[in-house]
């Protein structure tokens, strides 16, 4: 009887983990509500949000009979996978960072108001950085593919990332952010709001049916923006690198709106089972081990894994700024209106 209730146990805590709720359950129990007057206790009451919005989309999506089991599967399995094999990992990957480079700001700043300003504007640089690397080097696209390769746009995508891309991320964001002079404190809070939308903003259009959110639409990126980023369409192919502040995209060129006459096609385009594991997970670093194995020369085995994905030797290049600049010249062409489905 003990081990059965050991199983329970382990998964009562592991589903509220999940949750995020046990530091207002224990609230609750102790009756001391002070701590919702500081950050740690704002920040414990918002982390629930989107988990509760996760259970209320797949409840709304079974009510209306358009919930399916593949569009959350290997989600679940990675977000499990990662929970035991290195939860810490991003962490003290941020933490290394902030004692190694702190000392190295080239201007010191504190947690108010003003300074918040330009911290954000500096972290959405970062991410910027971050997030286009990720796109643009093949062995960090190994990382990040795992994100991309649902086919189906919901909060449980989220939780879907390689195990090694969030210390990656973090090591870029909190060395530019730190080098930049953003004082930690002010980071870590930055970390949570963007953190928060950056979950929010993979909400499904069986809650959030227009994800552009009106007006909003023109100054920050909305869920529209993102779902137009996971789109393989090549119109939409490497778009809208920011995560809240579209700043960044508009001064490189990346923002894009989403066109409604275009549906959104979700995934990669490298031909995968969406609902194998092991594919999502590892499929692309299989990929890039065949062809750095095939190619001729140091140089080119070199190159297939610094070059963009898509990039090869032969010179048939297929990366996304190659196929993207395809589709807008051919879009240009006066003979006929172009449609995607052509």
């Amino acid at each position: 009887m003990a081990p059965l209730l050991n199983v329970f146990t382990s998964l009562y805590n592991e589903v509220i983990g999940f949750l995020g709720i046990q530091p207002l359950i224990d609230m609750y129990k102790s009756g001391d509500y002070s701590s919702l007057h500081t950050l740690q206790g704002i920040e414990n009451s918002v982390g629930p949000v989107i988990p509760l919005l996760l259970i209320i989309e797949i409840v709304r999506a079974a009510f209306y009979k358009r919930f399916k089991v593949i569009d959350y599967k290997v989600q679940f399995f990675t977000y499990v996978f990662n929970r035991f094999a290195g939860q810490f990992l991003a962490i003290a990957a941020t933490a290394f960072c902030i004692g190694l480079f702190e000392k190295y700001a080239v201007i010191k700043t504190s947690f108010t108001w003003y300074w918040l300003i330009y911290g954000y504007i500096v972290w959405e640089l970062a991410h910027f950085v971050y997030h286009f690397c990720a796109h643009k080097v093949r062995l960090l696209w190994c990382l990040h593919s795992t994100h991309h390769a649902p086919q189906a746009m919901n909060l449980s995508v989220t939780y879907a990332h390689f195990i090694l891309e969030a210390p990656y991320a973090d090591v870029v964001r909190t060395s530019i952010c730190i080098l930049l002079g953003v004082n930690p404190a002010l980071l870590f809070f930055i970390m949570f709001i963007d953190g928060t939308w950056g979950a929010f903003i993979h909400i499904g259009e069986n809650v959030l049916k227009d994800g552009r959110l009106g007006f909003m639409n023109k100054i920050i990126l909305t869920p529209s923006h993102h779902r137009v980023h996971h789109a393989r369409n090549p119109l939409y192919m490497d778009t809208n690198f920011c995560n809240l502040l579209n700043i960044w995209d508009r001064v490189f060129g990346t923002l894009e709106d989403e066109n409604k006459k275009i549906p959104i096609e979700y995934g990669i385009t490298r031909k995968m089972n969406p609902n194998n594991f092991w594919d999502v997970y590892f499929g692309e670093i299989i990929a890039l081990a065949k062809d750095v194995y095939h190619a001729p020369g140091l140089k080119n085995k070199m190159l297939y894994i610094f070059m963009p994905p898509g990039w090869s030797h032969t010179g048939e290049h297929k990366t996304a700024r190659v196929v993207r600049n395809e589709y807008l010249q051919k879009a240009k062409r006066p003979q006929a209106v172009f449609e995607e489905s052509n």
